[in-house]
């Protein structure tokens, strides 16, 4: 027998529960990203991953990035170039059990960084709202693709309950003219004289216009294979219970026959 083909039992408890860490799960764990700088990186593209990483707190060679997501037990990445035919380029992408699934690549035209404009910010590890807009934003798969991949990019974790005073972020992608503009707001709850409060944005940064430029994108059956729910989370279809268009739910009793001569 090969070396490869024999199975290895694992000694420490250690190493044990490492293992059962990575292995699938019915509920998947909060996605962490990788945020690769190449060498010839310019200061803009630096920039644009420092304050990506700041909202992101709490067509390269692929073997080296499904390499460092199985290390790092990540599942999305964004990597940054500068090149003269390309200039302050980000390819954003995202792993299915460790394999590459989409790539994006993006063009930065126009950058305002978290630094440049000194206003009021948002604490760390706030979830934000994620707001998209534009006609062109479900026009082709290639952003149909990227409106699902910056949801999970910037989506946050997976929260039962949500505090109203807490909802002070808003991120609002809008696709025109074949650009994608990413803008961040505050959201400012104001007094209205009545139980719900009057809402008002402020606007902040980061600021970019982005270009799409190339794609790398999976086949539709494996696409479709990575967003499978599992037959364990698929609630069970309760007998003698219907649901209306109108979301009214009817319920059927079922009685033993009546005996109409004990009348």
């Amino acid at each position: 027998m090969d070396a490869l083909d024999q199975v290895v039992k694992l000694k420490m408890k250690r190493a044990k529960r490492f293992l059962e860490k990575r292995e699938p799960k019915l509920h998947e764990n909060n996605k962490n990203a990788m945020l690769i700088k190449r060498g010839n990186a310019n200061a803009t593209v630096t920039q644009v991953l420092k304050d990506v990483c700041a909202l992101k707190k709490p067509f390269e060679d692929q073997t080296s990035l499904e390499f460092f997501s199985r290390k790092s037990d990540c599942s999305l990445l964004i990597f940054g170039s500068h090149k003269k035919k390309k200039p302050s380029n980000l390819v954003i992408g995202r792993m299915y059990d460790y394999h590459v699934l989409d790539l994006i690549e993006l063009g930065n035209e126009n950058f305002v960084s978290l630094k440049d404009i000194k206003n009021s910010t948002c604490s760390e590890g706030t979830k934000p709202m994620l707001i998209f807009t534009g006609d062109d934003s479900n026009v082709t798969e290639a952003h149909r693709r990227l409106k699902s991949l910056l949801i999970d990019f910037f989506r946050g974790p997976t929260v039962s309950n949500i505090c109203l005073a807490r909802l002070e972020y808003v991120l609002h992608f809008t696709t025109l003219n074949e650009k994608i503009y990413f803008q961040s707001y505050k959201l400012l709850l104001k007094k209205s004289g009545c139980q719900t409060p009057r809402i008002e944005l402020e606007e902040m940064r980061p600021l970019l216009d982005l270009v799409l430029r190339r794609t790398h994108l999976a086949s539709d059956d494996l696409y479709k294979l990575s967003v499978k729910m599992p037959k364990a989370l698929k609630p069970k279809k309760k007998k003698n219970i219907s649901h209306d268009t109108l979301g009214k739910t009817y319920g059927r009793i079922h009685r033993q026959k009546q005996d109409l001569s004990k009348l």
